[in-house]
């Protein structure tokens, strides 16, 4: 026996595939717009001009550190009043006063809350910004880019407000 039903019923299985198909592209798309793609500040700049760069960066970061010692003081940042303190001396521990250190501190996840510090309070080779409050506890980015003449350095650092421990990145 021949069914004479199965030719009726792959239109309605072709119609609802297409149907679910456009239901989930929607919902791609309505996921996207919700929820966008943030742009990498890795350097303190736009990441296409980190990979178009990276080779002078770092060339740069190795001539930097033959030269300069940079120490990241603060023992741990707190989400209330966090003060960023960095001691740079050259390589024979003299204190440099004329560097131009500027920082900013971002979440891994987004760049809603970067926090921009410059012009800190330097004394004998210790710079030193104001206190900050954080907007979020937890995990921050802290990028400093350091200046001394012709020789820079970025200085990235992964920190927890909620862990002592701060590593380089």
């Amino acid at each position: 026996m021949i069914n004479k039903d199965a030719g009726k019923k792959w239109p309605w299985i072709i119609s609802i595939s297409i149907i679910i198909v456009i239901g989930f592209s929607v919902a791609t798309i309505k996921v996207a717009l919700n929820n966008p793609v943030e742009m990498s500040g890795y350097g303190m700049q736009n990441y296409h001009e980190y990979d178009k760069n990276v080779n002078e960066i770092m060339s740069a970061k190795i001539e930097f550190d033959k030269r300069y010692n940079i120490t990241f003081l603060t023992p741990q940042i707190s989400d209330k009043k966090s003060v960023l303190t960095y001691a740079i001396k050259d390589k024979s521990g003299n204190p440099i006063e004329d560097a131009n250190v500027s920082v900013v501190l971002t979440r891994p996840d987004t760049t809603k809350f970067d926090i921009t510090l410059s012009k800190p309070v330097s004394e004998n080779g210790v710079y030193t910004f104001e206190a900050i409050d954080l907007s979020k506890p937890g995990r921050w980015d802290i990028m400093a880019k350091v200046t001394i003449g012709e020789y820079q350095r970025y200085y990235n650092l992964k920190a927890d407000t909620r862990n002592p421990n701060t590593t380089e990145f």
